[in-house]
């Protein structure tokens, strides 16, 4: 890649909103662009995506507050991945604050600092494997009521689901969710949640949105309330959403960028090393930053059911948890 002058000090010393304007950083994220989804098509993935990212930035000030570094790389990584911030129920990725240790003060207390994160929804992921050649398309998620026919096991080493859908559902109880993929190679895999599986996530749910009261002397909080929007039950387009995320937990990871996460590997901690791809000089006693920040938090975008991928028509797209703390 060609140089283009771009220091940590240069980056530290933009507003936030003027980051992604600065015309370094915008030369810096054609380039990556161009190299990674083809030449000619950064500029205008640049000039949408950074309306789009400024756009978050001005709608939520909060994020504002996160280091100029972290932004800048956040924005980068948008062209790495090659997604889009596009808002819409089906998003592929979003924005979201962290708080990172950096350190203890003198009085031992831990110090944090706030750090913009790119998160890739589901959506977004299925869309990294398909253009990765690890899957060829995955079906709408199936939602399972209390009246239908299920079944799933292992049949030579083969998943295998039996279902048939019994119409009228009365109840409106789901009972499992199930996702069916087609492999590169055209075998079949399947994702299965039961109603167990989203219960025990309810149950961390309400633990990570819990906070001490010192009014009350007590814990206080509640778990996301997309898992009893549904006359008492998990929201089918919540629940798709959270099938969608833990389908890919044990298939191989995806080119990211050091400042990003998938949702279905959001305890993963190494990534590959991509440092040539951000073109910025740090100071020799820049101190290191931490590879491990801290679980987000606040409320999340959701996103709702269903989405095909076709491997041929996946391009460059025109357009743009911890199970449920997020942004700040």
């Amino acid at each position: 890649m060609s140089n283009i002058a771009l220091t940590v000090e240069s980056i530290n010393n933009l507003q936030p909103l003027d980051i992604v304007t600065n015309e370094n950083v915008r030369s810096r994220f054609i380039q990556i662009w161009d190299t990674l989804w083809g030449a000619g098509s950064g500029e205008a993935a640049y000039e949408r995506e950074s309306f789009y990212f400024n756009n978050k930035l001005r709608e939520d000030e909060k994020l504002q507050r996160a280091t100029r570094f972290s932004i800048f790389t956040c924005f980068i990584d948008l062209a790495i991945a090659g997604l889009s911030l596009e808002p819409g129920t089906r998003a592929l990725c979003y924005l979201q604050g962290r708080n990172a240790c950096i350190g203890k003060d003198a009085a031992g207390k831990n110090v944090y600092e706030g750090r913009l994160n790119l998160t890739i929804s589901g959506y977004g992921e299925l869309v990294m494997r398909a253009r990765a050649g690890q899957i060829r398309h995955a079906d709408n998620p199936v939602l399972v009521y209390e009246e239908d026919t299920f079944s799933f096991g292992d049949m030579n080493g083969q998943k295998v689901v039996n279902y048939m859908c019994n119409f009228p559902h009365k109840t409106n109880h789901i009972i499992a969710a199930f996702l069916r993929i087609t492999r590169s190679d055209g075998s079949v895999d399947y994702a299965v949640m039961l109603e167990e599986d989203w219960m025990r996530l309810q149950n961390y749910s309400l633990k990570n949105n819990q906070r001490w009261d010192n009014a009350t002397r007590q814990y206080v909080g509640k778990a996301n309330d997309l898992y009893t929007a549904n006359n008492g039950g998990i929201d089918s387009g919540f629940l798709a959403a959270k099938l969608i995320k833990h389908a890919f937990k044990t298939y191989p990871k995806v080119r990211i960028g050091k400042g990003t996460e998938l949702e279905s590997a959001q305890d993963d901690n190494k990534q590959q090393e991509i440092d040539d791809f951000y073109g910025v000089s740090a100071p020799a006693e820049a101190p290191a930053m931490p590879a491990d920040p801290n679980p987000p938090y606040g409320n999340q975008p959701d996103t709702s059911a269903g989405v095909v991928i076709d491997p041929a028509k996946v391009a460059v797209p025109e357009q743009g948890a911890a199970e449920d703390d997020g942004t700040f």
